[in-house]
Parts: C-alpha cells; sequence; structure tokens
C-alpha cells in the first residue's frame, strides 16, 4: 500500500451495518509512501493507522495509482 498526503483511507466496514470509514492522510511514517499513517477523521481528531486488507487508498484527483 502507498499513499501521499492529501490521499484518503477508505476503511470498509466488516459486519452488516457497519459504514465505511474514510480519514485523510496528514503525514506519511513509512519509507517511499508505506505506512503507518497519520490520519484526520471528519470530526477532526488524528491517530497512527497502519491500514489492514479491509483497507484501500483513494488518491487525490490527478494522480495515478
Amino acid at each position: 500500500m502507498r499513499a501521499t498526503v492529501g490521499d484518503h483511507l477508505v476503511q470498509h466496514g466488516r459486519v452488516v451495518g457497519q459504514h465505511d470509514q474514510e480519514t485523510e492522510v496528514v503525514e506519511v511514517m513509512g519509507r517511499e509512501g508505506s505506512p503507518p499513517y497519520r490520519v484526520r477523521f471528519p470530526d477532526g481528531h488524528e491517530a497512527v493507522m497502519s491500514p489492514g486488507p479491509d483497507c484501500q487508498v483513494r488518491h487525490r484527483e490527478g494522480e495515478q495509482a
């Protein structure tokens, strides 16, 4: 998984009724775009995240995957 600042991480709900959760990458802490990432949630709080297989990167517009 590779991400850059400004990309969004989408963590898919794993059980029925659980919604996807989307966060914005505000800092890449790994080498060459790899995890962990500091992310910002829609409510403004931040956390360090190492995404699992239920997560995908949504790149900024204009960027190629």
